[in-house]
């Protein structure tokens, strides 16, 4: 059997069903994710030519994929947001980032030594690529698209802290491959990593973000030539974007993930009523839609493959500790004082989605130094994705769904009192 063919089949066969399934499943407890998962594994069960799905023997690959495929969403992402930027309006999103996100890695960090044994980098390692929530696979409890409304608390916390994490994750990554060098031999240059990994990568990254995604914003909507962009129709500019600021950024040395979610929130805060907003976001989830179906075939696959061979008892119950108590309580901890009702405030904590990004982070991270362990650590992550993938996929959708009418309940008791006070 000739393996390309296959191949271009078996990718022709996804992209028409990332158009099809989720409308399928619309109204179904399965998801997209879910389905497609379990189509990976069960392709790669079969006796087929198919390309190896193995991120331990190709971690430089994985990198590649889920990179691409993480900064599609993180532009997808930026582009729905319609809360204008603010430290006010986004008091939700600094709790996540600067509360329960360091609360997340420091729990992956102790468990990974005291229960799993592992070294500090390694531990350091696992709390740092499970502590960023994903921008992929987290549609079900994200906003809804440009000026589409559906911007609640819940939907907003989730979306933004997905934007920004998947970027600020990336010094403690950097800080357990330091660690890991280190135990190597290498001298460990803790004000290297303060200066260039944290506060360089950090804020060259927002400012490249706000720089790139200005110039482009008026390159879109503003420019003086005819006609602009905006008049074109072309989604394919949601591409250019990610493309040109992650490649900026990169060159720059930045962290291009938080470079990109920035310029993406810049081109969303201007012109906001264009119509043009809807054509770039409906391109990104396309092309989100495409790299996503392949990376869940290539998950399923890898899972079929005997990624999780290398995995005992004490890694299942961490993989379930961490997606079923330590997110949970780390979101509740850092919404404490937090204008929420008790059910925004738990849906919000429970629901950080564990995905491609992690994957991406650990693939990064072993291509750049030697970890012990490695295998049961891909074991382990790749389970707490899979996990979150088929717990948050069945609940998300009923859970935002009932918090939806509990909220329109709500707005329509308020009116009904409002108008007996005024009609007595």
């Amino acid at each position: 059997m000739d393996a390309y063919a296959l191949a271009i089949l078996i990718v022709g066969l996804a992209l028409l069903g990332a158009a099809w399934v989720p409308h399928l499943v619309k109204r179904n407890p399965l998801t997209f994710p879910i389905i497609y998962v379990a189509a990976g594994a069960l392709l790669y069960a079969l006796p087929l030519p198919l390309p190896p799905a193995d991120p331990v023997r190709y971690p430089l690959i994985t990198e590649h994929l889920t990179e691409l495929a993480v900064i599609v969403a993180l532009v997808g992402v930026g582009l729905r947001i319609d809360t204008r930027f603010g430290w006010r309006r986004w008091a939700l999103t600094w709790r996540l980032l600067g509360i329960t996100m360091p609360l997340t890695i420091l729990a992956g960090l102790w468990l990974g030594q005291a229960w799993l044994g592992y070294s500090v980098a390694t531990a350091m390692l696992l709390g740092a690529v499970l502590a960023p929530t994903d921008p992929v696979l987290a549609g079900d409890v994200q906003v809804h698209a440009p000026g589409k409304g559906g911007e609640d608390p819940v939907r907003f916390a989730l979306t933004s802290e997905a934007g920004l994490n998947d970027g600020l994750a990336f010094p403690f990554v950097w800080l357990a491959v330091v660690m890991a060098l280190a135990s190597a031999g290498e001298p460990m240059d803790w004000g290297r990593w303060l200066a260039l990994d944290v506060l360089w990568r950090v804020l060259g990254g927002v400012a490249i973000g706000v720089l790139v995604g200005y110039a482009l914003m008026h390159l879109i909507f503003r420019s003086e030539s005819e006609p602009t962009l905006s008049k074109s129709g072309e989604g394919l500019a949601a591409l250019a974007i990610t493309l040109t600021v992650y490649g900026v950024a990169e060159l720059c040395h930045t962290y291009g993930f938080l470079a990109v979610f920035v310029a993406a929130l810049m081109v969303r805060q201007k012109e906001r009523d264009h119509d043009y907003h809807g054509i770039l976001d409906t391109f990104a989830q396309q092309c989100e839609k495409l790299l996503m179906a392949v990376m869940l075939l290539l998950l399923g696959g890898a899972l079929a493959s005997g990624i999780l061979s290398d995995l005992d008892w004490r890694g299942i119950v961490f993989a379930l500790v961490f997606v079923l108590l330590v997110r949970p309580l780390a979101g509740w901890l850092g919404l404490i004082g937090a204008s929420l009702t008790t059910r925004d405030r738990w849906a919000i904590a429970v629901f950080g989605v564990r995905g491609i990004g992690s994957l991406y982070y650990l693939a990064f991270a072993v291509n750049h130094a030697e970890f012990r362990d490695a295998g049961e650590l891909w074991a382990v992550v790749c389970l707490v994705v899979v996990l979150s993938i088929l717990i948050h996929g069945l609940t998300a959708s009923g859970a935002m769904a009932w918090l939806d009418r509990r909220r329109r309940g709500r707005t329509k008791a308020t009116k009904g009192d409002l108008t007996d006070e005024n009609h007595p």
